[in-house]
């Protein structure tokens, strides 16, 4: 397994200590949260440079950034500090677009990412951060609840995302 492959799967071995961490203290977890969220970066940086990009990095790295995002989603809504209804369409999206990845990937159909999914997941982390920072509690000086501006931002662009992937996709996969 090459340094980039090892990166992800720390990305990933890093979420059962979120999980440990969250009800307890909320601003170690956003501290695990964004340690974790930088590798995604990171790894793909070494691929890239190094010329280690392999079928396995390109299966778990994705996997991993959805697993991060959507296990902070649920122990946010397991606090009601985020509706129910925010948490499944993020995560649904993310469920479908992996669906339809998979599928490609069984026909040897190789899909074109944009920049949308990237957009998409610097807002997630950025609204999941914010979240965990504030507790699920407003701004007690501005009473202005930025956590909860940056997630609704986020969904929008997550459901968009979704939209234009299918969109740009659609004629690749041929569906009816």
């Amino acid at each position: 397994m090459n340094l980039a492959n090892k990166i992800t799967v720390a990305r990933i071995l890093l979420i059962p200590l979120l999980i440990l961490l969250f009800p307890t203290n909320p601003y170690y977890a956003a501290a695990v949260f964004l340690l974790a969220s930088a590798t995604d970066k990171l790894d793909g940086y070494i691929a890239r440079k190094y010329n280690q990009i392999t079928n396995l990095g390109k299966l778990l790295d994705p996997l991993a950034d959805k697993l991060l995002i959507s296990t902070a989603l649920i122990l946010m809504v397991s606090q009601q500090w985020l509706p129910a209804w925010i948490a499944m369409v993020i995560i649904s999206r993310e469920i479908i677009i992996t669906a339809i990845r998979l599928v490609a990937s069984s026909r040897k159909i190789a899909l074109q990412a944009d920049r949308y999914g990237k957009i998409k997941m610097a807002f997630q982390v950025a609204a999941v951060a914010a979240m965990l920072l504030s507790n699920g509690h407003s701004n007690i000086t501005s009473g202005v609840q930025i956590d909860q501006i940056l997630m609704y931002i986020a969904l929008i662009i997550t459901v968009y995302s979704g939209y234009n992937y299918i969109r740009n996709n659609y004629r690749s996969l041929k569906l009816v």
